[in-house]
């Protein structure tokens, strides 16, 4: 899995990157120092800036095999991602310019006080019962924060997949900025260079692409789907290269976060621990790697013993006040409700563990790549930069 590898917000993570970004595209806002490898002064000498988030492209992904040669090429270093090392997080950080300790975004299911249920968080679905409040009634209540692109003084866009482009968490998040829909990876690529190539006027251009953390969530990080993936954004990104040289823009590749591989042997179940299930007050919250627990005050005594008991071999027990306190979430000040959705107690999953809980009905699917964690492959990310 490599070591354990803690988001770094001081200059060397994924939010300096945004800050950086947002300060060339003429941000006020100075929250978080910029990234130290490519700061302000350098992306805003461009035209235009192209931010091109390949999501679950982990360094180790991007460096381990030779799907990618023109990527490779251009690895000016890397980075790390927020914590958790999950899309929730990460790409809210990406679309606000803020660390999880200020979105407030912390995983991919959240108890949310607001409307006292547990809700997947990008499609703003409930986990368990019917929705109280449909998803496009939802952003105002749950999201009291700006959408970077409306900070800006350059014209935005948001460049992503037709399934989502529209989702009330999208359209919510890509305020301030206009939006196209692609169908296809071709697609994608040949509206970035109609954007890049328009001379109206400067641009900063945010575009997402999902395939490889589907395929490899599905087949493994290292499976000939993800690698084929890989290739083919490897050979659209040369060949957009080529089509917007002489437009005097920036092309910044990066990731939300990396990957490893869990076989189903090292996940946990909780069907497997029906004492450690009573003790919750309600079900897991998070991710398979970094798991939220609310326990009631006379109950948390007998959780912890459990745990220590039972799990040891697969997990690191922390309260959660703790994380926040030590900065894993990033900087104060602190979003008002960080401590009401990541529980009293988080299970940080070691090596390439994962835990589980279903509830009823809920479709059974296996999980072989996953995310989330503080492993090195998880945390560490890419920062692929070429100047067209």
């Amino acid at each position: 899995m490599g070591s354990t590898l803690l988001p770094d917000y001081a200059g060397g993570g994924l939010v300096n990157l945004m800050q950086s970004i947002a300060t060339a595209c003429g941000s006020n806002d100075r929250r978080y120092p910029p990234l130290a490898a490519l700061g302000a002064s350098t992306l805003g000498g461009a035209r235009n800036i192209l931010l091109l988030l390949v999501d679950g492209l982990g360094l180790r992904t991007l460096t381990r095999h030779p799907a990618s040669p023109q990527l490779q090429r251009h690895l000016l270093g890397s980075l790390t991602s927020v914590f958790p090392s999950t899309t929730a997080s990460a790409v809210t950080t990406i679309m606000t310019g803020l660390a999880p300790a200020q979105h407030g975004l912390t995983g991919w299911h959240m108890h949310l006080e607001e409307v006292d249920q547990t809700l997947a968080i990008l499609p703003l679905t409930p986990r368990q019962e019917a929705p109280r409040v449909s998803p496009e009634q939802l952003p105002p209540q749950l999201f009291s924060h700006a959408s970077l692109f409306g900070t800006l003084t350059r014209e935005c866009w948001v460049v992503a997949p037709r399934s989502i482009a529209a989702s009330p968490f999208n359209a919510w998040h890509s305020r301030g900025a206009r939006v196209a829909a692609y169908a296809t990876l071709p697609e994608m690529y040949s509206c970035l260079a109609e954007l890049l190539l328009e001379t109206a006027s400067p641009r900063y251009i945010y575009a997402y692409y999902p395939e490889l953390d589907s395929l490899s969530h599905h087949y493994g990080s290292d499976s000939r789907q993800a690698q084929r993936a890989l290739a083919e954004l490897d050979a659209g990104f040369a060949e957009l290269l080529r089509n917007v040289r002489g437009s005097n823009s920036w092309l910044v590749v990066t990731a939300d976060h990396g990957f490893i591989d869990s076989p189903p042997r090292r996940v946990i179940t909780l069907d497997d621990h029906p004492q450690l299930a009573a003790l919750l007050q309600r079900p897991l919250c998070g991710e398979r790697r970094v798991a939220y627990c609310y326990v009631a005050s006379r109950d948390r005594p007998a959780f912890e013993a459990y745990v220590r008991r039972h799990l040891a071999r697969a997990v690191h027990l922390h309260a959660s006040e703790r994380l926040v306190a030590a900065g894993w979430f990033g900087p104060p000040p602190w979003h008002p409700r960080l401590h009401s959705r990541i529980g009293d107690y988080t299970l940080l999953m070691k090596d390439n563990w994962t835990i589980k809980d279903w509830l009823p009905g809920e479709r059974h699917f296996a999980m072989l790549g996953v995310h989330g964690g503080i492993s090195g492959n998880e945390m560490r990310i890419p920062l692929i930069v070429a100047h067209a």
